[in-house]
C-alpha cells in the first residue's frame, strides 16, 4: 500500500470550491475531498490582523500525489499565498485506506 496524506488548504467563503474538488478527484489527486463550509480564521496579513469566512478543504490522498497536487492547487487557487498543509496518515481503518488506494493515480476507479 502508498503513503497516505491528508493535505489541507482553506479558501474564501464564497469560493465555489465543488469543481476544484471534482477536478482533483476526477484526475486521480485525490480519492475523497471534504469540504467543510463556514469556518472563521483569525491571521496577520502585511502587518494587519484578519478575521475572515473561509472555508477548509481535507484532501485524501496518498505521498505520492501530493507533487500534482500542489501544482493544480497553485494554478487555481485564489490566495496570493495559499495554505498547503500535508499530514501524514499514521493509522486508519484498513479498508478505508484501501479504498484511498484504489482511488488516486493512474489506477483510479471509475
Amino acid at each position: 500500500m502508498s503513503d497516505f496524506v491528508l493535505a489541507m488548504t482553506t479558501l474564501p467563503g464564497d469560493f465555489d470550491s465543488a469543481p476544484l474538488a471534482q477536478d482533483l478527484v476526477g484526475s486521480g489527486l485525490a480519492a475523497c475531498v471534504t469540504i467543510v463550509p463556514g469556518i472563521r480564521s483569525v491571521y496577520t496579513w502585511k502587518g494587519v490582523p484578519q478575521i475572515d469566512q473561509e472555508q477548509q478543504l481535507f484532501i485524501k490522498t496518498t505521498s505520492e500525489q501530493v507533487d500534482p497536487l500542489w501544482d493544480l492547487l497553485r494554478e487555481r487557487h485564489p490566495y496570493d499565498v495559499p495554505e498547503f498543509l500535508v499530514l501524514p496518515v499514521i493509522d486508519g481503518s484498513e479498508q478505508y485506506l484501501e479504498w484511498v488506494d484504489r482511488n488516486v493515480g493512474p489506477k483510479a476507479e471509475s
